[in-house]
Parts: C-alpha cells; structure tokens; sequence
C-alpha cells in the first residue's frame, strides 16, 4: 500500500519542493518578474476556464440534492476553519506575518481537482463531490475576502476594495462561468482529454508557486522565517489538517451520512485552494507581505496531498475488502 500511496504522490509532491527550490536559488528578476506574473494570471484564469468547461450540469443536479453534505462541508470551510485559524493565529506564533498567513488559509475554500480525484479513488460520490467543491470555489470568490476583510485588518491590513473585488472576479469568476457557457460546445473535448487537464492543473499550480514564491525571495522571505519558525509552521499546519480530518469524519457520523457520501465530506471539507489562494493574496496582500502569507498555503497544500492520497487509498482498501468478507465467513 505504501508503494502505490508513494507512485501515486511522490512525483507531484517532488516538483512542488523542486519548484520551491528553484524559486529560491533562480527567483524571478527584472522583465522576467512581469513574463512570469503574465504566465501565472493566464494559467489560473485558463485553469478556471478548464474547471467551468468541465461542470456538467446533470452532474451538479445529481450532486444537488445531497444538500446537507454541501452544507456541512461549507460550514465547514468557511466556518470551522476560520475559528481554528483564529485560535492558531492567537497562540503566539513567533511570527505575526505567519499567523496572518496561517489565518489566510484558513479563509479559503476546497480545492476541485484533488478533491475529486481523492473522492474518486476511495470510491465515494463524486458527483456529490463535483457539486460541493464547484460551489465552494464559486462561494469563495465572494465569502474569502469578505471574511479577510473582516478578521485580518488587525493582523494582516487588509482592505476590502472595489478594485480588488473587480480583480477576483475578472480573474476567477469570469473564466469559470465562460468556460460553463461554452461546455455544450467544448465540454465533450476537455472531458476526453483528461491527461491534458491533469497537466494544466498541476502546472498551473507549479507556475503559481514558483512566481508567488520566487517573489517572496526577492522581498527577503527568508531572512523574515527562520528555520525554527518554519518548523513550526509545519507542525501548526500538520495539527490544523489533522483535526480537521479528525471532525469531518465525526461530524459525518453523527449526521449519519452514507459511507460514499462521507468520503467527500472527509476530502472536500478538509481541503484549501492553492490556486484560488495564490490570486486572492496577491490582491489582498501588498506584494511586500504576499509570499509571508502564502507560505502556510503552500505548506498545508503538499501535506493535504500527502495524507488524502494515504486516506483515499486506505478506504480504498477497506471498500475492496468488504465484498470478501461474507465469503470468508461461510468458508470457515
């Protein structure tokens, strides 16, 4: 199990710490930093574009009628999560740009590709899990600012403005609802090119990285975080998943939810964006303070890779195995 859970992450978890390791040694400079700002905004507004395209309306009609899950997974997200962030955020972190960021996290909403493929392999309802992380993005690009605007000015200055509503939405809304319009024409060639999806997602995620961080170096990131403040981040961000991970499968037993039903509560109410965080900081955030607060975003992201492939593939197993189980039984 161990060997499929590492064939399945190991690459993709490589080339996000190769990608950091780039940024810091060969950051972005001069025209290079507009070329790569340029190539990150086209990247997450064609990746937007692609997740719009690929919403299948009898998929999110199927998946719609499932709305207490949808409800817990957004209380979740965008309740539970900023109340543990708050606590984190007020437990004396060394850094303050830290707890901002670890905040920030906090604010975001689910993932869609990760939270679906993880839904996917551990056999749970996918199209529950398509409906429920298409909305939470799509609720995110109105609720993370707001609450940014209303729990960070304390901590990280940030100014709810018209033009950086008008920069999210051209940026993230914009392109998913194109992309949904133009699906009765375009939807059946994304659908059947999934490994071309697959690609965008992930290099879009990786462009994204290297530019936010390479950015961050530039500013002097590591002259800011210490190598004992980072160790600490991740330990605050392997606790924050984990208890996260701890409550959502609690809260789906109490709610008595069918077992396909609690794999997506357990992937989509545990996971944040990247790719939604990414832009959001950037206009949130003055450039100076960008890749402080990203940085728990990019930490959290590479463990919630980590511990939902090890998750998806462990109920995996246990699904796999049930249909054995009478057999065994009437064997012996």
């Amino acid at each position: 199990m161990i060997r499929r859970l590492l064939a399945t992450i190991e690459p993709y978890v490589l080339m996000l710490l190769a990608t950091v390791l780039i940024a810091t040694l060969l950051p972005p400079r001069g025209v290079g930093v507009r070329v790569f700002d340029l190539a990150a905004d086209t990247a997450i507004v064609a990746l937007f574009f692609v997740h719009g395209a690929k919403l299948s309306r009898s998929a999110l009609l199927a998946g719609a009628r499932h709305w207490r899950l949808h409800a817990a997974i957004l209380a979740t997200s965008f309740v539970l999560f900023p109340l543990l962030g708050l606590a984190i955020a007020g437990s004396g972190l060394p850094s303050p740009s830290l707890a901002t960021g670890l905040l920030f996290l906090t604010l975001l909403p689910s993932t869609v590709q990760s939270s679906i493929a993880f839904t996917a392999i551990a056999r749970g309802n996918v199209a529950a899990a398509v409906c429920s992380a298409s909305l939470s993005n799509l609720l995110g690009i109105a609720v993370t600012p707001a609450l940014a605007a209303l729990l960070l000015p304390g901590t990280g200055g940030v100014e709810l403005s018209f033009g950086s509503v008008r920069a999210i939405v051209l940026q993230l809304l914009v392109p998913f609802a194109a992309g949904h319009m133009l699906r009765p024409w375009i939807g059946a060639w994304i659908a059947a090119r999934k490994r071309l999806v697959t690609t965008l997602d992930r290099g879009s995620i990786l462009l994204v990285v290297y530019t936010a961080f390479g950015a961050a170096v530039s500013q002097g990131l590591w002259s800011q975080v210490g190598a004992l403040e980072l160790a600490e981040l991740v330990g605050w961000c392997a606790l924050l998943l984990t208890v996260v991970l701890v409550l959502t499968g609690v809260m789906a037993r109490a709610m008595k939810l069918a077992p396909e039903d609690a794999v997506v509560m357990r992937f989509c109410g545990s996971k944040k964006s990247l790719a939604t965080g990414v832009p959001m900081a950037g206009v949130l955030f003055p450039p100076a303070q960008v890749g402080v607060v990203l940085l728990p975003v990019m930490v959290f992201h590479q463990l919630q890779l980590i511990a939902c492939a090890f998750l998806a593939r462990r109920l995996a197993d246990a699904v796999e195995a049930e249909p054995a189980m009478p057999g065994a039984v009437a064997s012996g």
